[in-house]
């Protein structure tokens, strides 16, 4: 029973890192007043280029980390490019945020399925990216599996939590998000751009969400798919209300989230009889209940999420 429950626990970490990696990126959108539900096809655009890179270039030993170093970048540089388009609709032509967020999620998700099919052709794996041991905690029993064996780009994921509580809460742009995304209107005349800052938002998180595509189909599954993100885009917007728009808050609810899923891949190993359609639909499920409560206290909300902001319209 022990090493069952150990199991599931090293697995939470590497499976949530996708999750935590788009559900801050989203939260920087919204904490700016950006409402973005396309996070599901920037992460589909960043699964794809990052698996691309390190399958074009071939298996190379030593030299494929290099590759999939690339994958990461050009997955990061592709969700800056669409977080930009997104902020040129939704900004500069004030369209419905959540109507072009579903645009931006269609394109994306059906942009890297008809690429993948025209370079790739059909499911082919990648070396991806090796586990790391920490030496010394590694050996730790039990907290040594849990925590300080997996790859590296887990562990860099866990550090940005930290580093993105610093920049949110410490810096003076992060206060220029919080004011453009409390009041627009005061942070104008204060001389904030609000625009700018909406829009380095967006590019943050962006970037964010093509990392945590690439994350999924070079560190995780090592291979893309057209199913590969399944949702995770939406989950990751959930989990920011989840988490009341703050950083640590975020990574619990990602850790719950994978500790469902993981504990639906490992209930067989129990001996319970369990259907197995409701064990995948529980993760989701728990999702669902957990906003029920939690949505009902929203005063951490940024006022002016999802409303656009015209310094030339007094409303």
């Amino acid at each position: 029973m022990i090493d069952v429950i150990a199991n599931m626990l090293s697995m939470c970490i590497p499976f949530s890192v996708a999750l935590l990696l788009a559900s801050i990126g989203e939260m920087f959108n919204q904490r700016a007043g950006i409402f973005n539900l396309g996070c599901e096809g920037i992460m589909a655009m960043g699964a794809f280029l990052g698996m691309l890179v390190p399958f074009l270039a071939g298996h190379g030993g030593q030299t494929s980390q290099v590759y999939n170093l690339l994958g990461f970048l050009a997955a990061g540089a592709a969700g800056i490019v669409l977080g930009i388009i997104f902020g040129v609709v939704t900004i500069n032509f004030r369209a419905p945020q959540g109507i072009a967020g579903i645009g931006l999620q269609m394109f994306g998700v059906g942009t890297a399925g008809t690429l993948f099919r025209h370079f790739v052709g059909g499911t082919q794996s990648i070396p991806g990216i090796p586990d790391v041991d920490i030496p010394l905690l590694s050996k730790i029993p039990f907290i040594g599996d849990v925590f300080f064996s997996h790859n590296l780009a887990a562990y860099l994921a866990y550090l940005f939590i930290p580093v993105s509580m610093y920049i949110l809460f410490k810096t003076p742009w992060g206060l220029r998000v919080r004011a453009v995304g409390t009041n627009p209107r005061a942070a104008d005349s204060m001389g904030i751009n609000v625009t700018r800052t909406r829009f380095e938002s967006l590019m943050i998180g962006g970037c964010l969400a093509g990392l945590a595509g690439a994350y999924l189909s070079i560190a995780q599954a090592k291979m893309f798919s057209d199913t590969l993100i399944s949702g995770r885009g939406f989950i990751a917007v959930a989990l920011v209300y989840f988490g009341h728009w703050h950083p640590l808050q975020i990574m619990g609810g990602a850790l719950l989230f994978t500790f469902a899923q993981t504990f639906q891949t490992q209930i067989q190993s129990f001996g319970i009889s369990f259907p197995y359609e409701l064990a995948v639909m529980l993760p989701y499920i728990l999702v669902i209940v957990v906003l029920s409560f939690t949505s009902r206290n929203q005063t951490t909300a940024p006022t002016a999420l999802g409303k656009p902001f015209n310094r030339e319209i007094r409303t």
